[in-house]
């Protein structure tokens, strides 16, 4: 087995990752998923791009990931846009719910093994039974407003993740919001008592009618569906404080007796767009959506997503999209260039073992401009090869096989192709018998109304090749 190795963030070192014993090579994953209050933007697909790249090489390395992703279906701000729209929380979530698949399938992400929801009842009773046991051992308290908190007093390696400083903390201080700033350091809400602004939005519990706080409800979801110890959990920077040293004290306080709650800790640095950070008041917030309706596809914008280092600050800007747009491009007519002189011989020769480097910068922290520089490296190369007839059919069927793992990691591979219409399938035929006849002008003729239909026409030794432009 090859050694992969990420940034712990917690140990801020790299680390191979190594599965549990008895183990063998599943290791568990779990990312942190969208709050369904409105449609995921660009930067929360940044870290779901991210995180899909590690899942594929991981996978592309022998191992078996079970990866859990959660919706926070129920949080401050559902509730509050739910309460504004005048809608029951269900019901404004679940277009939100319904968006984010259909996202994170133009985007090419995995699915996950389990998409669990915050107000799943299953999710709940786990959360209570999580909360029971922190009040049992002392570590959770209930206030005088009848909500719950964590006692940050009572685990002292309470900000080991984001080295948190706790001296001058004021005992007692309690903070309600489910975020809050890194220098805010207090006890946390665990269950929300309920108000009138909740609304409909409820569950009994023994401390009586509330809600959960935000960050029990991933450790709840977490180690119930993963066990309580997980390998690896990935997130956005901001996720770190508080909400992922929450999930810490939470979970290796509630009696699991395991340590540590997770074993690799993974973090994603902050998207900022044209320079600036994203904001809708600056003009500069984009939704998928958004982006598709600009024109440009989802595996552009996957590609300018997953072409910076995944700890490294990405600023998205159009130039950045028309650059994916162009080395898609390349890829594709590399890959059809391929295939023409590949033939249909069964035979493959493998291609020339500095390939194997894609994946062996990938093995390094999934260090991405390695890994493209390889892969452009290889495209120039054989194209010099195939301009000076050099290249054989065996070697192309090879790196045609070498390209489908490429794809299989960094899931680039053009859409498939569309039915083709009907129209342009008699003009293909007209411009077939034209060039048969030698009428080149005709020819041309043709080919401009097939383009003008969306289509793009090359011809080829074994005829005309179309393609959707």
């Amino acid at each position: 087995m090859v050694a992969v190795q990420v940034h712990n963030t917690l140990s801020r070192k790299l680390e191979a990752i190594v599965p549990r014993p008895g183990e063998r090579q599943t290791l568990s994953l779990y990312t942190c998923g969208p709050t369904i209050y409105a449609h995921a933007h660009i930067g929360n697909f940044r870290a779901y791009v991210f995180e899909d790249l590690l899942q594929r090489h991981l996978q592309e390395r022998g191992f078996t990931v079970r990866r859990v992703m959660n919706l926070t279906d129920v949080d401050d701000k559902t509730i509050r846009g739910a309460h504004a729209s005048g809608m029951a929380l269900g019901d404004y979530t679940r277009p939100f719910k319904e968006a984010f698949f259909e996202d994170a399938k133009t985007l090419r992400l995995v699915p996950a093994e389990a998409y669990p929801a915050a107000t799943d009842p299953e999710q709940i009773a786990r959360m209570i039974a999580m909360i029971a046991s922190l009040m049992e051992r002392g570590h959770a308290y209930q206030a005088e407003d009848g909500s719950l908190y964590f006692r940050i007093a009572s685990f002292p390696d309470y900000g080991k993740l984001a080295h948190v400083d706790l001296e001058g903390q004021r005992p007692g201080q309690r903070v309600a919001s489910d975020e809050y700033e890194k220098e805010a350091v207090a006890d946390f809400a665990l269950w929300k008592a309920w108000v009138a602004e909740d609304g409909a939005v409820g569950w009994e519990s023994p401390w009586g009618k509330g809600r959960p706080g935000w960050h029990i409800e991933c450790s709840a979801m977490a180690t119930g569906l993963l066990g309580e110890t997980i390998d690896i959990h990935c997130g956005g920077v901001d996720n770190i404080f508080p909400h992922h040293e929450a999930e810490i004290a939470q979970c290796e306080c509630a009696g699991h007796g395991k340590a540590p709650f997770v074993r690799y800790w993974m973090h994603c640095a902050h998207l900022m767009v044209e320079g600036s950070k994203m904001a809708k008041s600056a003009g500069n917030f984009f939704t998928l959506r958004d982006l598709l309706e600009k024109g440009w596809t989802g595996r552009e914008v996957r590609y300018a997503l997953i072409s910076v280092h995944y700890r490294g600050a990405l600023n998205f800007t159009m130039e950045g999209l028309a650059a994916a747009r162009t080395a898609l491009a390349r890829l594709d007519a590399w890959r059809e260039r391929l295939t023409e002189t590949a033939g249909s011989e069964p035979a493959v020769e493998a291609p020339d073992a500095t390939t194997e480097g894609f994946f062996t910068a990938l093995d390094d922290d999934l260090n991405i401009s390695g890994a493209l520089a390889i892969l452009f490296e290889t495209l120039r190369e054989s194209n010099r090869s195939m301009d000076e007839g050099r290249l054989t059919p065996p070697q192309a069927r090879g790196l045609l096989a070498w390209l489908a793992r490429v794809d299989g990691v960094l899931a680039l591979q053009p859409d498939d192709v569309a039915a083709i219409p009907q129209e342009v399938e008699e003009l293909l035929a007209d411009r077939a018998a034209a060039r048969a006849a030698k009428e080149w002008k005709k020819s041309d003729e043709l080919r401009d109304k097939i383009a003008d239909l969306g289509w793009v026409v090359k011809d080829t030794k074994d005829g005309q090749r179309v393609t959707k432009s």
